[in-house]
């Protein structure tokens, strides 16, 4: 079987943590706010506030690759490092920001296979110290790549006209039984469903209980199962597109599928449209 880390988007816990001190790498950990971070992180990590730091707020939108650059170097890291991306909920959020930075054309990248959970599993180092760096002039190298975002048209399109798309939310939410996962308010603005001729793979069906990823042939058949075979283009979306993030992931960077979307729309913004085919049910 063909191992995970062979595509060389992966870096496990037992290389980064020989790899501490390595000026080559910086360790980022990335979720929603930094609340997990500051309780407790991988010696050296920086954070990355995906809400406040990754978004150009007020607006509902990514940072620009200008503002990316700036927001890295302003973290002192250089681009003549690879970042390693690791965060909490097995790497939501950090995935996301794995995606955003292939998005915006930074390609030295890799995603702590496990991330959080398995660094905690195995009593790793943590530390409540945040280091301290000399600002740092980071570049971005590659072009943009908007090829990797899908459009509110285009997933119209898929619906209408047929597709692959995989909707990652759990199967209660693809039934529109619930609105939103159960920690979060269960009313929302928008109707409940899933777009028409998506299937449901829920995004964790492709992680171990650690974290890490499953084996290639295995995830290769929980997709084919369901009529995902990469054969054409594929769109990934949830609720706010962080876990079609780690689907993402699965999808392009460790199965080679040549043309995956995330919707980071997703059904925040398709269910609140007006006029567009839904449906509800299994």
């Amino acid at each position: 079987m063909t191992t995970r880390t062979d595509t060389g988007v992966l870096i496990d816990t037992e290389t980064l943590a020989g790899m501490l001190e390595d000026p080559s790498i910086a360790v980022i950990e990335v979720d929603e706010d930094t609340t997990a971070y500051d309780g407790g992180h991988i010696p050296g990590a920086v954070s990355l506030d995906w809400k406040k730091e990754l978004h150009d707020l007020p607006r509902r939108d990514f940072i620009d690759a200008a503002q990316f650059a700036a927001l890295l170097g302003s973290k002192g890291i250089s681009d003549d490092q690879t970042l390693v991306l690791y965060g909490g909920n097995n790497n939501w959020f950090a995935a996301y920001a794995y995606w955003l930075c292939k998005l915006r054309g930074i390609d030295d990248v890799k995603l702590l296979d496990g991330g959080r959970i398995k660094w905690e599993l195995e009593d790793r180092p943590m530390t409540t110290e945040t280091p301290d760096r000399e600002p740092a002039t980071f570049r971005v190298r590659g072009e943009e790549r908007p090829e990797l975002r899908a459009s509110r048209e285009e997933v119209i399109g898929f619906a209408t006209n047929g597709g692959q798309m995989v909707d990652v939310r759990s199967p209660a939410e693809f039934s529109g039984e619930v609105m939103a996962p159960p920690h979060l308010p269960q009313e929302q603005p928008y109707v409940p469903g899933h777009v028409p001729g998506a299937a449901n793979i829920p995004w964790s069906q492709t992680a171990n209980e650690d974290g890490t990823f499953k084996g290639l042939d295995e995830l290769t058949a929980l997709y084919a199962g369901k009529g995902i075979t990469g054969d054409g283009p594929v769109i990934a979306y949830c609720r706010i597109g962080e876990r079609s993030s780690h689907t993402w992931f699965v999808l392009n960077e460790l199965l080679g599928f040549r043309e995956v979307k995330n919707y980071d729309g997703s059904w925040t913004e398709y269910g609140s449209l007006v006029g567009v085919p839904v449906e509800v049910g299994a």
